[in-house]
């Protein structure tokens, strides 16, 4: 029967897609329709929004960290569930990372057979709009751009002109014109959305993009594009990718290992196929939070996400009985992989406005906090020192987005097992520093794109459990 759905993408970042996407979602929502939100890229945030406006969880779907055949598979997987699949692009529509554009927005819509609604910043610009949207057209004409929503725009003869101007050149029709919006519905941190868990007031905040689309999008237009959608999007397979793209295979332990996620405002950056690809490979998931905890609790292994723990930094401080259990297990060898933040918390200390905040010190490093990104975009890691999770040779490839940086290492190099082939890592082109069973690094993975990853925390997990019940016979 095919898949209902439709991208929506922008000329830039910046253009307003994601606040459009949320408010398109939770308006359809509010018709009936049941939704499978997908963001393209790595990012964490906007999927968070995406999934709070669906009201269920909000899938990556990056062409750079997962081969194409999972792409459409995992696709296919989770729109089948919904009756409109909605996809929030990334960048401008075209950008990627060569000049091909094989990682772009169009690309995507193009593999999986969806409409393209091109949401643009209208701001200081008229007719010229209608040449950029043309332009955009016979760029790649196999990329079908069915409709234009006007965004930012100045009051009723800035939207007359720009509408006709569009439709009569263009010949592609105008389905909404947003104005320019109050910013404190979406208050921005770095290059995105603040993160749902920190917004107190996100549900308001998606009732709110929801009455902003109802008011100024043609629903009636805009489900017409998603329906017509399916017929061509009827090919995206829905079956497994194949042995090459399949996880890794792995025997599943008889008594399941207990894996603990500290998963809260602080550390909240997982995709949901990293936290589902634990659960196939075996491992029992414990979410625990040192926000709202105050000892860690049983578990074999632990995995510690990406996030802003520099605004809980006192907070994590002063829960001195969960950093100091980490920090002993640790050393008793638990297996620990940590992302980015994880990898922060794993640290001696966080030093922020000049005050220190000590941390787990299972690491010794300090980080401190810059005003400029110090790493951000794709990364390719060459694994070239032993490790407990990933074999020696293997390539593999992620993200890093992070404001941190070290202030003082007490480490050296040979305390790294990553080789920085593509990005910046934690410190003189490598990432990953490994201690006993310990794996923390700046560069995220996604469990489709590394299928090794699960089966190898939850092994370890297995054996760190095998090891206990051994000390405690004994």
């Amino acid at each position: 029967m095919g898949i209902s759905g439709v991208v929506i993408a922008a000329l830039r970042g910046g253009s307003g897609k994601t606040i459009l996407s949320v408010g398109v979602i939770a308006a359809l929502q509010r018709l009936g329709h049941v939704i499978a939100p997908f963001k393209k890229g790595p990012d964490y945030i906007d999927a968070g929004w995406l999934g709070l406006a669906a009201g269920r969880p909000c899938y990556n779907l990056d062409t750079f960290l997962i081969p194409p055949a999972v792409i459409a598979h995992a696709f296919a997987r989770h729109a089948s569930s919904a009756d409109i699949a909605v996809i929030e692009g990334n960048r401008g529509l075209y950008d990627g990372i060569d000049t091909a554009g094989s990682t772009s927005t169009a690309e995507l819509a193009k593999q999986l057979g969806l409409p393209v609604v091109l949401c643009i910043d209208c701001t200081k610009a008229t007719r010229t709009m209608a040449a950029v949207v043309g332009g955009c057209r016979q760029f790649d004409p196999q990329v079908r751009i069915r409709a234009v929503v006007l965004n930012r725009v100045a009051g009723r003869r800035h939207e007359t002109v720009l509408r006709d101007s569009i439709e009569k050149h263009c010949r592609i029709p105008v389905i909404g014109a947003i104005p320019k919006l109050d910013s404190r519905q979406f208050p921005e941190r770095h290059m995105g959305l603040v993160p749902t868990a920190e917004h107190g007031w996100a549900t308001r905040s998606v009732a709110s993009a929801a009455d902003m689309v109802d008011r100024y999008i043609d629903m009636q237009a805009l489900l017409g594009i998603c329906e017509k959608a399916a017929g061509i999007a009827a090919g995206v397979s829905s079956r497994p990718a194949g042995d090459d793209f399949s996880p890794a295979r792995t025997q599943i332990p008889k008594e399941r290992p207990r894996v603990g996620v500290i998963r809260d405002s602080a550390f909240q950056f997982y995709y949901p196929e990293n936290l589902a690809a634990l659960a196939d490979a075996g491992a029992q998931v414990v979410f625990t939070s040192p926000l709202r905890e105050r000892r860690l609790p049983q578990i074999d292994a632990l995995y510690i996400g990406g996030g802003f723990p520099e605004t809980h930094a006192q907070a994590l401080a002063e829960n001195h009985a969960f950093r100091d259990r980490i920090r002993q297990l640790a050393a008793d060898g638990l297996p620990i992989y940590a992302e980015c933040g994880g990898l922060m918390y794993l640290g001696e200390a966080l030093s922020l406005d000049a005050r220190r905040y000590p941390m787990c010190g299972v690491l010794p490093v300090v980080f401190g906090l810059s005003a400029k990104p110090q790493g951000h975009g794709y990364t390719v890691v060459h694994v070239d020192r032993p490790n407990p999770y990933f074999d020696v040779g293997t390539q593999l490839k992620g993200h890093e987005f992070h404001y941190s940086r070290v202030l003082d290492w007490q480490g050296s190099d040979r305390d790294t097992v990553f080789c920085m082939q593509k990005g910046r890592g934690f410190q003189h082109a490598r990432d990953g520093i490994s201690f006993k069973h310990v794996l923390a690094t700046y560069t995220h993975l996604h469990a489709l794109g590394t299928p090794q990853w699960a089966p190898a925390v939850v092994r370890m997990a297995a054996v760190y459990r095998a090891t206990k019940r051994k000390r405690a016979v004994a």
